[in-house]
C-alpha cells in the first residue's frame, strides 16, 4: 500500500529509471526512454542505447542474446536483479553513437516527472502552424500541475491542434485522466458529457455520468493526433474513446493498436498487512456509451496511421517516425490505417513489415512497472 501510495502521488519509486523493449525475433533488448534524475540516465543510458550483456560483476557478464536462448524475457528481467535500492548489476550497452560502454548501475530510489523536462511538452513549428505537443508518461497526481501548466501554455500560443503521445502510458488515476480532459474542453457545456462509469446491475446506484469542468488553462482543440502502442492502455484509452466522441473523424490513432483495457479497478485496502486488493469493479464509457473496446480502439476510431516507434530517435523529435505520422494526419495528409490484431490481413503485414517488439515486464512487477510498462 505505501509504495502503490507513494508512486501515484509523487511518482516515487525504486530502480535503474530506464524504459526497456526488446526485440522478440533478434532478442536484442533497448532502452526507449530514460528518466531524468534517476541512475541509468547519469550513467549514459538514453532512448536508442541497446544493452548487450547484465552481470552482476565485470567478470560475470553475460550476453543477453544468451539470456533469452535460457529463458526467454524472463531471464532477462531476472538478470536485472530486485528493485531494491542498492541493487547494482554491471551493465555492457551501446549508447547513441554506437560506442560500447561497460559500466555499475546502482538501483536507488527515484521520482518519475510525469512530463519530462526534455520533452514531455513542446510547441512544433509545421507547415506554417503552431502544433502542442504533449508526452506523458503516466495519470499521478503530480500530473496535475504539471498538465495545467502544459495546457497554459498551448493557450497563450493558440494552439488549437495537438500530438498527445502516449505510446508508454499504461493508465493510472481517472481523476487525472478526467482533469485532461476538462483541459481540452473549452467551449464546452457543463451538460456536456465527459465519461460515464457503469458497475455491474447489483451495483448500479454506483454508476457515475461525468460532465466537463471549467479550467483556466482549458483549450478548444480542433484535431488531436495520440500516439499510442500495444503500452498504451487503461487511462489513456479513456482519454481518446471520450475525445472521439467530440471530434470523430478529426481525431486518429498513430502508431500501432492499443491494449484494450475499458475497465477500471477499486483498491480493497487490508492495512494490517499493509496489502491492497486490486478489484476491476466498473467499466468506462464515453458520452456515445461506446466502450467496448477489449481489443484495443484501433478498429473504433474512424481515423488511424500505421507508425513505428522510431526508439532512434528522440521523444518530442518531429523526425521521430510517430510524430512524423501525427504531423502528416493533422496536415491532412493520406496515410496507411492501423489494421488490428487477430485479422490475416495484420498477419501477413506483421510478418512483412518491422520486427515485433515488446516492453518488457517482470514477473512481479512493483506499482510503477504496473503503471508504466517497461520500467526498471
Amino acid at each position: 500500500m505505501a509504495d502503490e501510495n507513494a508512486f501515484l502521488q509523487s511518482g516515487a519509486t525504486a530502480g535503474f529509471g530506464i524504459r526497456l523493449s526488446y526485440d522478440t525475433d533478434q532478442s536484442r533488448l533497448f532502452v526507449v526512454e530514460a528518466f531524468e534524475n534517476a541512475p541509468a540516465f547519469t550513467a549514459g543510458l538514453d532512448r536508442g542505447s541497446e544493452i548487450t550483456g547484465i552481470g552482476t560483476s565485470a567478470s560475470n557478464i553475460r550476453s543477453v542474446t544468451s539470456l533469452f536462448a535460457q529463458g526467454g524475457s524472463g531471464a532477462v528481467s531476472d538478470a536485472l536483479g530486485p528493485s531494491t535500492p542498492g541493487t547494482a548489476r554491471v551493465l555492457r550497452f551501446l549508447d547513441t553513437s554506437g560506442t560500447e560502454i561497460v559500466t555499475t548501475v546502482t538501483k536507488a530510489n527515484y521520482g518519475i516527472s510525469p512530463l519530462s523536462p526534455r520533452y514531455g511538452v513542446k510547441i512544433i513549428e509545421d507547415r506554417g502552424r503552431k502544433i502542442g505537443y504533449l508526452n506523458l508518461r503516466t495519470f499521478i497526481d503530480s500530473a496535475n500541475a504539471q498538465l495545467r501548466a502544459a495546457f497554459g501554455q498551448f493557450r497563450a500560443e493558440g494552439v488549437t491542434e495537438l500530438v498527445i503521445d502516449f505510446r508508454y502510458n499504461g493508465g493510472g488515476l481517472v481523476s487525472t485522466a478526467d482533469l485532461m480532459g476538462d483541459l481540452m474542453g473549452r467551449g464546452r457545456f457543463a451538460s456536456d458529457v465527459w465519461s460515464i462509469t457503469r458497475f455491474r446491475p447489483s451495483r448500479s446506484s454506483s454508476n457515475e455520468t461525468r460532465n466537463f469542468r471549467s479550467e483556466i488553462q482549458s483549450i478548444a482543440p480542433t484535431k488531436i493526433a495520440f500516439i499510442g502502442t500495444d503500452g498504451t492502455a487503461s487511462a489513456s484509452e479513456l482519454v481518446i474513446n471520450s475525445m472521439k466522441s467530440y471530434l470523430n473523424t478529426d481525431i486518429a490513432l498513430i502508431g500501432t493498436n492499443t491494449f484494450g483495457k475499458p475497465v477500471g479497478q477499486i483498491g480493497l485496502d487490508r492495512t494490517q498487512c499493509d496489502d491492497r486488493l486490486r478489484v476491476v469493479a466498473f467499466a468506462k464509457q464515453n458520452a456515445d456509451g461506446e466502450g467496448d473496446y477489449y481489443s484495443g480502439l484501433a478498429s473504433t476510431l474512424s481515423r488511424s496511421c500505421r507508425a513505428d516507434d522510431d526508439f532512434a530517435t528522440a521523444l518530442g523529435n518531429p523526425a521521430e517516425a510517430s510524430i512524423t505520422q501525427a504531423l502528416d494526419f493533422l496536415a491532412g495528409e493520406s496515410c496507411t490505417p492501423i489494421i488490428p490484431s487477430g485479422s490475416m490481413i495484420n498477419e501477413q503485414a506483421s510478418q512483412a513489415t518491422a520486427t515485433r517488439r515488446e516492453l518488457l515486464m517482470p514477473k512481479a512487477p512493483n506499482p510503477a512497472q504496473r503503471e508504466m510498462p517497461g520500467t526498471f
